[in-house]
Order: C-alpha cells, then structure tokens, then sequence
C-alpha cells in the first residue's frame, strides 16, 4: 500500500449401502453448508431521519465468521474466527464530496492535505536516521495515482503513486483537477483525522473493522464477494474495480483507456443491509490499528468462543513494508478501490485488510460511518412476533 512515506523515500502484495449412505451424508452436509451460507435475507431497514438516522442502515446484532481462509485470502485475513458484534446503524454509502463540502462550509475545517506536512508524523514511517527534508519538500499535497504507460514490475508501486503538491479531496489528482459533477462521488484525499473530524461533526464515528465486515458480508457467510461466490453473476460488475481482462494494470495510457477512477457512490445495487459499496469505488477507513497479525492472536486467544466486539491491537504492527518500521502507526482500510484487480491486489472482497499511515490522504481511500442508537422499533416488534 502506498503512503505518504513513499514520496520521501525516494531521496526514501460396505459397498452399495455404505455409498449410500455416504452420497447422503454427502447431499445433507452440501445442503447444511449451503443453507448455512445463505440465510434468509434479513430485513432492510434504512433511517428516515424523524425517528432513526438519516441514510443509515440498522445492522442488527450477530455472530459471524471474520476473516476468511479461502484461496483468495491472504494471510493477514487467515484464519477465519467467529465474531460477535451488537446492533449498530451505518452510512448506506460511502460520505460523499457534496456532504464533506457542507461540513468545511460550516466548520471551516482544513484536511490533511490542505496544510503543511507534520515531518514528526512523516518521520515515525521512515527508518531511523533520515535527515528532515528541506521545507520547500514539506509543502501541501497528497499521494494520486498517476499510472503508467505500460506494462511494469508490480512490486514497485512508486512507479504510479506520486506525492502531488496541491492534491486534495478538492482536486483529487492535483491542480487543474476538479470534483465540479462529482459531488455524488466518495471524497477522497481523506486522511484517518479528517475522518474523525467529520464524525465528530456528524454525531458519529468510524465502525470498528469487526463491524465493518459483518456488515458488508450482508448476512452472507464466508461469502468471496459481498454479493456471493461468483465475480460477475450473469457477466456483469456489481462494484467498480479494475478489470485487468480489458486493460493491463496500472497502465493509463489513452489507448488503455486513460485514468481509472470513482463513480457515483450508490452506483451498484446494495447488499443483504441495505448498503451499497462496501466493495470497490473508495477504501473505506475503520476505527483499528493495523495488525497484520491480529486475526491469528484473536482466533489462538479465543478458540472456538466467539470474541465479543473486537477493536483492534493496541498499536500498529505491520512487517510488510521494507524500511518501514513494523510498529509504525497504521489505520485498517477496507473494501477496496477502483484500483484493486485480479493481477494486484484483489481486495473487492469483504475479508481483504490492509494497514495505510492514518496522517496520508490518497486518491482512492475514502469512508463511511456508523452510529450507537437505538434499534428501529420495527425491527423489535419484528423480533417480537417472531419469539411469538
């Protein structure tokens, strides 16, 4: 995952019977596994900003397993353990550049990118002993994908990540860039404290990652994708990412196609809660540190005892970045982007995880947010008849 470091380090992924009656273990066991895997679709139940939150769905309380241990999965996802999360409401989609220009407007807020580098919150990323950089270096600005113009090495992402002076959530790929038409777009240029600046404004926070996965997986258990096991049910996308089968990755070249990026937030249908988006489009911060490790400590500590409300490792730990302190401080990003494809990164699915340095914006990673309140009251009397 690129960062903000990345820019500096430049100077700094019994025969016929028993056959039976195997066959018939077999059949109910692949029944069992199937039903398992695809409950009833819960209710969708979307605030109506009058008695529950505005846009926000309600994601009743549960146990799942998170994480995944599927051949798609890396090992920062493995193993899969189970899980338990109360009710809590979420963003049915991700916040959008219209919505975070009303909080500047009455705020006055200035993001991330908008002022100065900190070089204390820069220095933490890079290996001991690297010399401040001139001030004329330290100028506002954010990480954009820039691409290539063919085909490289795809294990060395500076080639299209670039440090832009001026890039921000108001010209996400630099100066001359504009999200004028975009206004239903994720923001993005976001760091981990813009978001929190927003949520405070909002009267919410950012979901946890345990909430953020139960909620994306939409009642679906252990599911590839947010909307079940096939890519592209009946040969069509259902979230925008890069698919390498029309254009070589990260090649933007005019005859590629040019520059990948955001759509609409609402684009594709929505999941099992109401959600749209929760793969694809815009990385989506969470409330954790990053620890590449943390599922494994989770499952080894817990075993079979579902784990009641994770939040996270109390500090960051991530040994994959050379030249990167592993201790360096990471925020979980989940979800995906337009950039995630079959040959990168693959991470347009529910399990994927990734660590980025909560103080460095990028053009692909955004957010959505949650809130604590009371469950809709259709919801109980649904329970209620239910338990009658």
């Amino acid at each position: 995952m690129a960062s903000i470091e990345a820019s500096h380090r430049k100077w700094y992924v019994a025969a016929a019977g028993a056959a039976l009656g195997v066959v018939a273990v077999a059949v109910g066991l692949a029944w069992h596994q199937s039903a398992a895997r695809t409950p009833a679709p819960p209710v969708v139940i979307v605030g109506d900003g009058v008695a529950t939150p505005k846009d926000m769905a309600w994601i009743p309380s549960g146990v799942f397993q998170m994480g995944s241990d599927s051949q798609l999965a890396q090992p920062n996802e493995r193993p899969a353990h189970a899980v338990k999360v109360q009710g809590f409401w979420m963003d049915v989609a991700h916040v959008t550049n219209e919505q975070f220009a009303e909080f500047v407007r009455q705020t006055g807020y200035v993001t991330t990118a908008e002022r100065k580098p900190d070089w204390e919150t820069i220095r933490v990323q890079l290996p001991p002993g690297i010399a401040r950089p001139p001030d004329d270096v330290l100028v506002p600005g954010a990480m954009v994908f820039v691409g290539t113009s063919g085909p490289v090495d795809l294990a060395d992402y500076s080639q299209w990540w670039q440090y832009v002076p001026g890039a921000s959530w108001r010209h996400p790929q630099g100066p001359g860039s504009s999200i004028e038409g975009k206004e239903d777009h994720p923001v993005v240029q976001v760091s981990y404290e813009d978001a929190l600046a927003y949520a405070a404004w909002a009267g919410k926070r950012l979901p946890s990652e345990a909430e953020w996965e139960y909620a994306a997986r939409g009642g679906l258990e252990q599911a590839t994708y947010v909307w079940g096991d096939e890519l592209m049910p009946d040969g069509k996308p259902l979230a925008n990412y890069w698919d390498s089968r029309q254009r070589t990755f990260p090649v933007v070249s005019p005859d590629a196609g040019g520059a990948a990026g955001t759509l609409r937030a609402r684009t594709f249908p929505p999941n099992g809660y109401g959600l749209h988006d929760m793969t694809g489009n815009a990385w989506q911060w969470v409330a954790d540190w990053y620890g590449a490790d943390y599922f494994t400590q989770q499952a080894r500590a817990a075993g079979r005892t579902p784990i009641d409300n994770p939040t996270g490792p109390a500090e960051a730990f991530d040994p994959s970045e050379p030249g990167v302190p592993v201790h360096a401080p990471k925020r979980v990003i989940r979800g995906g982007s337009f950039l995630c494809n079959e040959s990168y990164c693959l991470s347009y699915r529910p399990s994927a995880r990734r660590g980025s340095d909560p103080y460095s914006p990028m053009s692909h990673v955004g957010f959505r947010l949650a809130k604590n309140a009371p469950a809709p009251v259709a919801r109980l009397e649904a329970g209620d008849a239910m338990a009658r």
